[in-house]
């Protein structure tokens, strides 16, 4: 293979449509965006139209194989990721059966995802799908659209995820990859494979399960029809892809159990690669790339969204996040035993979604750097509970990886590695997903030997950020009293609400 050759890599994002060229090295040299805007017809519903996805994958492809000579014929092979969870169902002609879809972020199908706990228990669904009922699910998506939208449920022969949607527009050809399906509420961890279990369960369609394809598989070729609208030429080799999240594990080195990963944007997400799924109702658990592990996480709501709390309630925003950063660095670890409890959005699993966030231990001698350090070290403590769950699975931590908003915050990174008790690092390519799309690509070309090898290749860390001895002993005695004080103030929830 060329050291010329170049990765095509498509992010079919919430907000925008992303097309990258990436070098063999996974460097990206061109970029180009389209954004695209999200419909809300209800309180809670979230849609697209898939055809604004096409449009924008086509022309973002045109525009960044216009930005470099000759690039056209230097792409070696294309590969996509994009947003999860979306429910794309396509007719025997390959067109959507409804014009906008729903969404990751669509909570349209709460009723009927309550009715399914009610009536069957989340226990019983672990050891099949390895993930408790949710709205984001496919599979509620699905029944949702039988109940809601009968004819258009009849014409419809094929479910997709949005990256395969584009796929389909690039090839011809329908399948989705094993860690979207994995987290579809439609698979089995048992099986490796779709469940007629479930799909009975719902009463919904096998059929409409399309096949499963591990993402550095190829899934076909451009054809004459999408290489006249895209630029691409003719044959060009299409990789099956993956979602954003895998995506962005692989292109942050997060690959082998022990390795996780904190990524803290407007919400955390703490993820663990394991060997096996960890089965609790508020851990969610997707195929990792390779088709054999597993990435176990949790989220929560309120990560980096917790600072911009802060920063408005306590500032009305006349603060930048830089002051309040310096403020929090003049107060000591663990903020003279103020306790921040960062549920201001619920816990999105678990017995208590209808969570609050509340400040416990205030006095007098606090002031505002003791609140703005409280809140991004309680932030911690909320990942470090999860986190503990998955120790107690007998899944090791040996290092996490920093990506977000929050990974440029030195002081946050100390506050976590120090409550984790783990060294953290941060990729210096912050295009994780992209680098991500150009590993399976290179994989499924040859170009690297095996995922160990694009990993050497393709990332590279800054230094390690290593928990600080000072302050480990005040957060462990800390991190206990959260744990403590989270539990004892769940029986209060339930009655703020009555």
């Amino acid at each position: 293979m060329s050291s010329h050759g170049l990765f095509l890599a498509i992010d079919v994002g919430t907000g925008s449509v992303r097309s990258a060229l990436v070098d063999l090295n996974g460097n990206p040299v061109a970029f180009q965006a389209k954004e695209h805007a999200q419909i809300v017809p209800r309180p809670g519903w979230a849609e697209q139209r898939p055809r604004q996805w096409w449009e924008g994958a086509v022309e973002t492809t045109r525009a960044v194989l216009q930005s470099v000579a000759g690039a056209a014929d230097r792409i070696v092979a294309v590969a996509a990721c994009g947003q999860m969870h979306g429910t794309v169902l396509i007719d025997a002609a390959g067109e959507p059966v409804l014009d906008a879809v729903p969404l990751w972020n669509d909570k349209r199908t709460r009723a009927l995802v309550e009715k399914v706990r009610r009536d069957h228990g989340i226990e019983r669904f672990l050891p099949i799908t390895a993930n408790p009922p949710a709205v984001a699910w496919q599979a509620f998506k699905l029944a949702w659209i039988k109940e809601n939208h009968p004819e258009a449920y009849r014409r419809a022969t094929t479910l997709l995820m949005p990256k395969d949607f584009i796929n389909f527009k690039l090839t011809g050809e329908r399948a989705v990859d094993y860690p979207e399906a994995s987290c579809s509420f439609l698979f089995s961890c048992q099986d490796h494979g779709w469940s007629r279990q479930i799909t009975d369960l719902l009463q919904l369609d096998y059929e409409l399960l399309p096949p499963l394809k591990l993402p550095a598989e190829f899934i076909g070729r451009v054809t004459p029809p999408a290489a006249a609208v895209t630029g691409l030429q003719e044959g060009t080799p299409v990789v099956t892809g993956v979602g954003d999240f895998p995506a962005s594990l692989l292109g942050s080195g997060v690959i082998r159990p022990g390795t996780g990963s904190d990524s803290t944007g407007t919400s955390t997400l703490v993820t663990l690669c394991t060997e096996r799924p960890t089965l609790d109702p508020i851990i969610t658990n997707v195929l990792s790339v390779d088709g054999r592990n597993w990435n176990t996480f949790t989220i929560l709501d309120a990560g980096g969204d917790a600072m911009r709390w802060a920063r408005r309630a306590f500032h009305e925003n006349q603060y930048s996040y830089e002051q309040i950063v310096r403020l929090a660095e003049s107060a000591p670890a663990g903020s003279d035993q103020l306790l921040f409890l960062p549920y201001l959005n619920g816990e999105r699993l678990g017995a208590h979604q209808n969570a609050r966030a509340q400040f416990f231990g205030l006095t007098s001698g606090h002031d505002a750097a003791h609140l703005h350090r409280a809140v991004m070290e309680g932030v911690a403590f909320a990942a470090r509970r999860n986190l503990r769950l998955m120790k107690a699975a007998g899944h090791p931590i040996d290092v996490l990886v920093a990506s977000g908003g929050g990974a440029k915050t030195p002081l946050w990174l100390e506050i976590k590695a120090s409550i984790y008790g783990c060294p953290i690092v941060v990729p210096k390519k912050a295009e994780c997903g992209v680098v991500g799309c150009a590993i399976l690509a290179g994989l499924a070309t040859g170009a690297y030997d095996n995922f160990e090898d694009a990993v050497a290749r393709c990332v590279e860390f800054g230094p390690a950020i290593e928990p600080n001895p000072d302050w480990r002993a005040t957060y462990e005695r800390l991190g206990e009293l959260f744990d403590d004080l989270h539990e004892a103030s769940q029986r209060f929830y339930d009655r703020l609400e009555q």
